[in-house]
């Protein structure tokens, strides 16, 4: 039999780590490794900036914005369909 209590406090706790991980969300950890930034490639909602259509890291929109960038190593940028070291208009 599952034990009601446990069941609500788990999912309290759950509820309760979940809005404490958003409430922080801001610009992403620069990697440790030599990187560039690179434009236009990013998937929806794993962007590392801020920009003028959104606040913070994981909030954009639509795939491949062109004020959108993501941490790639150094040097592959240009090697990725799409990609550019200067945002898109």
């Amino acid at each position: 039999m599952i034990n009601t209590r446990s069941l609500i406090g788990s999912a309290l706790a759950a509820a309760t780590t979940l809005a404490a991980s958003s409430a922080f969300a801001g610009p992403a950890a620069q990697p440790e490794f030599s990187f560039e930034k690179c434009y236009g490639v990013v998937k929806a909602g794993q962007n590392d900036c801020q920009t003028a259509s959104h606040s913070c890291a994981g909030t954009s929109t639509a795939d491949n914005q062109g004020d959108s960038w993501i941490y790639v190593p150094a040097g592959t940028c240009a090697k990725i369909s799409g990609g550019s070291n200067e945002p898109k208009a």
